[in-house]
């Protein structure tokens, strides 16, 4: 061995920086997943050993002991990122980029210092930081043994640049060959999936390469239409309806576009409209409260303990198959409900929007339509920026949070009340319809205990007979206060006989990802659930509200075929008949002929006929005909969907089309 390692010392320092270089991938994965090791053993171990050799190649060049000083340097560093990495999943169970954890993880890490604590200083966190400092402390205490002093000749150095950058590309060949996990490398790249399947140096580096999403090789890729079921046949003459689009010329706004403008244009230009329907214009000239309800799942809804969220949930649309994306927390949600696509650009998405036209939003379209608007907030004004992102969402009234005038309403506890914003916010707009307005709540945000949560211990003895666990519990009576203030705002809207001439629309931000201290498995989500969560769906799975006291006078609608977020800008742009595009949405209108496509950011994806999770497609019906090629359809037309997303984040696309923002 000693001869070895004076002979080919370069050789041995790769071994020994892709033994330390694994260690903490396989550190990472043991305490933040409870999948299958396959792929992931094979590509960590395969790109553990590309950055062993480029570590010992690059430093072998050093002169003297400074290649062994860099070295150890880098063992001391790499660590950082694994546990910085660990404690944003712990908190928010899913891995955040670059991006949102500098632009949206680092407003929440800073304010709730108290769960920074908490995360270091638990069982599972001390754990894993000795961990991650025993390669660094084992380098430095056997440093002669483990890396002498030796420099390699001319040749050997040669021979090892050289070897180095084969491993380097027959590595990424062989990732790029692989026809099942190849495409989560490239076309179909998320954050998410790269850890999962490539360990976190490989995606954080593909991060890095596709930073902010600037590159401009990706193009739209050629789908066959949608294949819609043939009317059924009827006695009466079936009925023509008007598409859904505007008068753009997409050819003319090409021809003076830049690069990434014009292919959204022609992308544009493919899609086929959908046409309006016997929902188009029902509400028409009402009043529009949409709520974001933060970390809210379907779960808590009951007829005997939240008897109006459950009113809300069962009379008017009933929707038996939502799904929440999470993807960037709290902003990534508000992101997908306001604007209608995905957050590619992670915690940063919504602040790229706060200075563009953003013409299309619920508050922009009732704008011009005369609605008085305003936009809600229980929480600090400034947290994610939204002094600056939600005063640019066509609200004509402007943005109200804590700390520029909600303080007047709602007491400064953790969380703050939803009950107190409503008795607050609801004179103030109540006589001014036609109304359209914004909630962003907060009291269903975790830490869930007594202890720790003021809504948690306000509404204790609600659930103390419930059938769960105390954090599941404590989760619920958090919840409570939400549904007091939807009983507020119902019973008040009622009292004023406007309940008819009113929409209330309410979709959960994200999945409550804070109820669970363990990293790899959500159990006490599950105990929620009724059932292990084992994949994104069903951890996804949620509740849509979109209610009028109109509609309680008619037999519930049940749609059964799946909704995700994205559906609800479509949707609610038909059923209050306003001037919209719907080319210029990766969603679709519920109620329009166009098949259901629900999909998230790891390009996992459901139909109507069966879905798509994990790289491996499972149809409802195992004795169904699945059309050929209709799973390599569906897969490219999730990439243009995301694709589109990712160049309308980057681009002022409705001010290409619109004209600026005045």
């Amino acid at each position: 061995m000693t001869y070895f390692r004076k002979k080919y010392p370069v050789i041995f320092r790769t071994l020994l920086m892709t033994a330390i270089f694994f260690f903490y991938e396989a550190v990472l994965r043991a305490y933040t997943s409870s999948e299958s090791l396959f792929p992931w053993l094979k590509y960590s171990l395969l790109f553990s050993l590309v950055y062993g050799a480029i570590t010992a190649v690059l430093t072998d060049l050093l002169p003297g002991k400074w290649g062994r000083r860099v070295r150890l340097l880098i063992t001391a560093a790499v660590p950082v990122l694994f546990l910085i990495s660990f404690f944003v999943f712990k908190q928010f169970k899913v891995f955040y980029d670059l991006t949102t954890m500098t632009a949206g993880a680092g407003d929440a890490l800073g304010q709730f210092q108290s769960n920074v604590v908490e995360l270091l200083t638990s069982y599972e966190g001390i754990t894993i930081i000795l961990l991650c400092t025993i390669p660094f402390l084992v380098y430095l205490g056997w440093l002669d043994e483990l890396d002498p002093p030796y420099e390699s000749s001319l040749t050997v150095k040669g021979i090892s640049i050289a070897a180095a950058a084969a491993c380097t590309a027959l590595t990424i060949l062989g990732v790029r060959a692989d026809k099942t996990y190849g495409p989560a490398y490239a076309s179909e790249y998320n954050y998410q999936s790269a850890v999962s399947y490539f360990g976190l140096m490989t995606a954080m580096r593909l991060d890095t390469m596709n930073h902010d999403n600037s590159e401009e090789g990706g193009e739209f890729e050629p789908v066959i239409p949608e294949k819609t079921a043939p009317p059924v046949p009827t006695p009466t003459p079936e009925i023509i309806w008007p598409k859904n689009m505007m008068n753009i010329d997409f050819t003319a706004l090409a021809s003076k576009a830049d690069d990434k403008l014009k292919k959204l244009d022609a992308y544009c230009a493919t899609q086929e409209p959908t046409s309006q329907n016997k929902y188009t214009g029902l509400f028409k000239g009402k009043n529009l409260i949409m709520i974001t309800a933060e970390a809210f799942t379907k779960e808590v809804i009951s007829p005997e303990l939240t008897p109006t969220l459950y009113r809300l949930s069962t009379k008017g649309f009933v929707f038996n198959d939502y799904i929440q994306p999470a993807s960037a927390g709290t902003t990534g949600g508000e992101y997908q409900i306001i604007f209608g696509a995905m957050p590619t650009s992670g915690g940063k998405s919504f602040k790229n929007m706060a200075t563009r036209n953003n013409y299309m939003t619920m508050g922009s379209q009732l704008n011009r339509l005369g609605y008085n608007g305003w936009a809600f907030h229980n929480n600090s004004y400034t947290f994610y920026s939204r002094n600056k992102t939600h005063v640019n969402l066509g609200y004509s009234n402007g943005f109200m949070g804590y700390g520029n005038g909600m303080e007047k309403y709602v007491t400064k506890v953790w969380p703050e009340s939803d009950l107190e914003m409503m008795e607050g916010t609801v004179p103030m707009y109540i006589d001014q319809a036609p109304f359209n307005i914004y909630y962003m709540s907060v009291s269903g945000h975790n830490n869930y205990s007594v202890k720790s949560n003021a809504m948690t211990k306000k509404n204790w003895d609600r659930v103390q007979g419930l059938p769960y666990s105390d954090p599941v519990k404590s989760y619920i009576a958090a919840n409570l206060e939400l549904e007091d203030a939807l009983a507020y705002l119902v019973r008040t809207l009622e009292e004023k006989g406007i309940a008819d001439d009113t929409v209330i629309v309410l979709s959960a931000d994200h999945f409550p990802y804070g109820l669970d201290d363990d990293s790899a498995k959500l159990p006490y989500v599950s105990e929620l659930y009724g059932y292990n969560v084992k994949n994104l769906m069903q951890r996804d799975h949620n509740a849509l509200i979109m209610w009028s006291g109109c509609l309680e006078k008619e037999e519930p609608f049940v749609i059964d075929t799946p909704v995700f977020s994205l559906d609800i800008l479509p949707t609610l742009s038909n059923l209050f008949g306003t001037e919209f595009d719907s080319r210029l949405f990766v969603g679709r209108d519920i109620f329009s002929e166009k098949a259901p496509l629900v999909y998230n950011m790891n390009y996992d994806w459901k139909t109507d006929l069966g879905t798509y999770i994990g790289k491996k497609f499972t149809p409802y019906d195992p004795n169904a005909v699945i059309p050929d090629g209709y799973v390599e359809q569906i897969k490219a037309e999730v990439r243009n969907r995301i694709r589109y997303c990712q160049l309308y984040n980057q681009t002022d696309f409705f001010a290409h089309i619109f004209g600026k923002k005045k």
